[in-house]
């Protein structure tokens, strides 16, 4: 049975077609970011594993070093709203800047932010061991991206 706008009404679908969380997995922007976000993050093991010799599970969560997961997620998701809705959509032009601005803020601002963390830290370790300050716990130092990791 054909409903007002020309698909098929609920009623007439499977049970499992019909539950409220299997259109997600139809939802290939949101899969193809998902994807790209995992294997961004996967490749930041190896990568430590590479230049340092020594496997790190906690690149698996974390955030800074290359590749850039932030990045690929939002160009995952850009690309493929590009090809499901094409190049001239809307979802598409505001895909595209949310990348641009997620991009743009981890080589930046993020990028910064690390190296006054760095610095901070110097300071800190420097301080005497009476100073209110000197038992701080540090600060974490690898919050950003150079441009070549984005």
């Amino acid at each position: 049975m054909r409903g007002m706008n020309g698909l098929e009404s609920s009623s007439s679908l499977s049970p499992s077609l019909s539950s409220p969380y299997f259109p997600v997995l139809h939802n290939y922007p949101l899969i193809s970011a998902i994807l790209a976000f995992a294997i961004a993050q996967s490749i930041k093991v190896f990568t430590t594993w590479y230049k340092e010799r020594r496997w790190d599970a906690k690149q698996l969560i974390g955030s800074g070093g290359m590749p850039s997961s932030h990045s690929a997620t939002v160009t995952a998701l850009a690309v493929a709203i590009g090809i499901q809705d094409g190049l001239g959509s809307s979802a598409f032009a505001t895909a595209t800047m949310f990348a641009s601005v997620v991009m743009y803020d981890a080589f930046g601002v993020r990028l910064h932010a690390g190296k006054q963390a760095e610095v901070l830290n110097q300071i800190v370790y420097q301080l005497p061991e009476e100073h209110p300050l000197a038992d701080t716990r540090p600060l974490h130092e690898l919050l950003g991206h150079t441009p070549l990791q984005v």
